[in-house]
């Protein structure tokens, strides 16, 4: 017993040694606040500088590491706090809450998210002896977990291409893969793993949820979801809620509910058009339901938005 807990105290300390070299990248490639693409693909660097009220976003299949500030995620009314040296997997697109709760001009929130492509999960669970999993984990999409040495390690150096472009279309993909093992061997890694089964009912929930995500604007009926993800209807209504905590029916409304926010946002159209634009056939019940789920009539909303007085 003294002896694990020596080495847990041994792997949280160099833990805490890698996390400022990680920090110390990021901040190179992200010297002032905001969101910044990279030259590779998928991988984008967070720096905010102050908290933030909450805001709402969907996450795709990522992990995103933190190395510095705070933020709090809910789905569902599940809270997923994210602290420095935590890391968050999500497994798939799934809408959320986001905060900023820890920031500051001097200490600020610092984080990579870095895109999963899910093939490159099925090919390494396909040729990679990984140990089975306890079925500990939430069954959400969604999971969070302390890092490790050897993520910290996968991911600096992923950070480190992008000083050494020559090389990033060879050692990218490679140390991408390696970030993938890294998250399959441990407990976050669980619900990837289920989604990446074939025949799995994740997996088969999974194929049901990127339908949605794709045809969020035509009429959804529970019976031809149910032939997509090949199961039954209450089957699939429950594995869906476990995931997403929502039913489908909830989960297109988001969909188009911010589908239609960033139409307005960004082109400039008004409310009417950007309710048929999502597939809403009443502009009335499209309203209503945006400011139940914004908290403020449409054009209102995106007034506010522009003077930026909400997220």
């Amino acid at each position: 017993m003294a002896k694990q807990k020596t080495e847990a105290g041994t792997t949280k300390s160099a833990v805490m040694e890698m996390r400022p070299a990680l920090a110390h990248k990021i901040v190179a490639h992200a010297p002032f606040a905001g969101e910044h693409s990279t030259g590779i693909a998928g991988l984008i660097l967070f720096r905010r500088t102050a908290p933030c009220p909450c805001y709402r976003t969907i996450y795709e299949p990522s992990l995103t590491v933190f190395v510095q500030g705070c933020k709090l995620i809910n789905l569902g009314g599940t809270e997923y706090l994210c602290k420095a040296s935590s890391f968050l997997v999500s497994s798939i697109g799934v809408p959320v809450q986001s905060q900023i709760i820890e920031a500051s001009e001097q200490v600020p929130l610092l984080s990579m998210l870095l895109r999963l492509d899910m093939s490159t999960v099925q090919e390494i669970l396909s040729h990679e002896d990984l140990p089975e999993s306890n079925g500990s984990s939430r069954p959400q999409g969604l999971s969070l977990g302390e890092t490790t040495v050897e993520l910290l390690s996968a991911c600096i150096r992923l950070i480190e291409l992008l000083d050494t472009p020559d090389h990033l279309a060879f050692l990218s993909p490679l140390i991408q893969r390696e970030i993938i093992y890294r998250i399959l061997r441990t407990p976050q890694g669980e619900r990837l793993r289920a989604i990446a089964t074939r025949g799995n009912l994740s997996h088969k929930t999974a194929r049901a949820i990127a339908w949605v995500r794709t045809n969020y604007k035509k009429p959804l009926h529970m019976d031809d979801l149910a032939g997509v993800a090949g199961m039954g209807v209450s089957t699939l209504h429950h594995q869906f809620r476990a995931l997403t905590a929502m039913t489908p029916l909830q989960y297109q409304k988001q969909l188009r509910l911010q589908a239609a926010r960033q139409r307005m946002l960004m082109g400039g159209i008004d409310a009417t058009n950007a309710a048929y634009e999502v597939g809403y056939a009443s502009v009335s019940q499209f309203s209503r339901e945006y400011s139940r789920f914004f908290g403020q009539p449409p054009m209102r909303d995106i007034a506010l938005l522009r003077n930026g007085k909400v997220r």
